[in-house]
């Protein structure tokens, strides 16, 4: 399957007053059509910069390495992302191609302003059409993401509908544009857990309807095995592990995924105790050498781990992994 968008080699670091600090460092993976990928990680990963480096949004404090490069595939031709520098240029990466809905609708819809001309503002920005005909698009968008009375709905404003209600406006405004890649910042965070399960189910629907990609970005690994077909692990700005979601998942290598998951409270056991991961995420201001997980790990298998980036090796059928635990030569296999 050919890929929607390729990221490759991203590093990105942001100008301080204590000089640059690394956000990213040299990310690669790509995204298919009617595929979704789960990026995973604790706040600090990288996560959230990541994505946002694909739609440009950044702070302008954002330095990208020359290796750095973004591809989206439309249909036509391909556009190198880290290249687009005017408004009108990247229209086709800002609610055009590709649309992003966040954890917090609250924060991202004007609380001054109908949900309805919001979403018709956007719709004549990226496509030539009346009010009329972006209002009934609009409202059938509001109806397809399971909004009751989407006529009534769409004259309201964001604080007078419920969490749930706003998630899902989000999600259609998001939608109603036609991207062919939907970015999901933790879009369950804030919900409680009936609502989750309604998210999750619906953005299945939408794949399966619009054939569209979607990063789905969290730091549950729970949710992740209900929504994505592949998962990429990240910690630091590294991307440690990837590949399939139920492989990945059954049979995690890299001790920060093992920890992830062995966080997961346990249906058969709910007396057991959490294993949280020891330690905490240092701050990019403190990045440690070598491995950069070596600090918190309990499998450090020599000084290279605290010395030398380990490289990404095979251990499975597409599925990868960066730890020197898998290199031979330090461990005697």
């Amino acid at each position: 399957m050919s890929a929607l968008i390729e990221v490759q080699n991203l590093t990105l670091k942001f100008k301080t007053d204590e000089g640059l600090i690394t956000a990213v460092e040299d990310v690669s993976f790509s995204l298919s059509k009617g595929e979704v990928m789960g990026l995973v990680g604790e706040s600090g990963s990288g996560k959230s910069v990541t994505a946002k480096a694909l739609m440009n949004l950044n702070a302008s404090n954002a330095v990208y390495t020359p290796e750095s490069k973004i591809t989206l595939h439309t249909d036509n031709g391909p556009v190198d992302v880290l290249s687009l520098k005017k408004p009108s240029e990247q229209k086709i990466i800002r609610g055009g191609a590709i649309s992003m809905i966040f954890q917090e609708p609250m924060a991202s819809f004007a609380p001054a302003i109908s949900i309805g001309k919001q979403m018709i503002e956007q719709l004549q920005l990226h496509g030539d059409m009346s009010r009329k005909q972006a209002r009934e698009i609009s409202v059938e968008m509001l109806d397809r993401v399971g909004i009751s009375d989407a006529a009534k709905r769409i004259d309201q404003y964001a604080f007078e509908l419920s969490g749930g209600m706003r998630q899902r406006a989000m999600i259609a405004m998001a939608l109603s544009t036609s991207p062919a890649l939907l970015i999901a910042d933790e879009p369950t965070t804030a919900l409680d857990v009936t609502i989750q399960a309604q998210v999750i189910d619906l953005m299945k629907d939408l794949v399966n309807e619009f054939h569209m990609g979607i990063i789905f970005i969290t730091h549950d690994l729970g949710v992740v095995a209900q929504t994505a077909d592949r998962v990429n692990v990240m910690y630091l700005g590294r991307l440690i592990e990837e590949g399939p979601v139920r492989e990945v998942i059954r049979n995690a290598k890299h001790p920060y995924t093992q920890g992830l998951l062995a966080a997961l409270p346990k249906l058969e056991d709910l007396d057991a105790p959490l294993t949280p991961v020891p330690g905490d995420i240092p701050s990019p201001l403190d990045r440690p050498p070598g491995c950069v997980f070596h600090t918190r790990c309990s499998k450090v298998v020599g000084p290279e781990c605290s010395s030398v980036m380990p490289q990404e090796r095979r251990v499975a059928d597409d599925h990868d992994v960066a730890c020197h635990i898998y290199n031979p030569e330090l461990v005697g296999q």
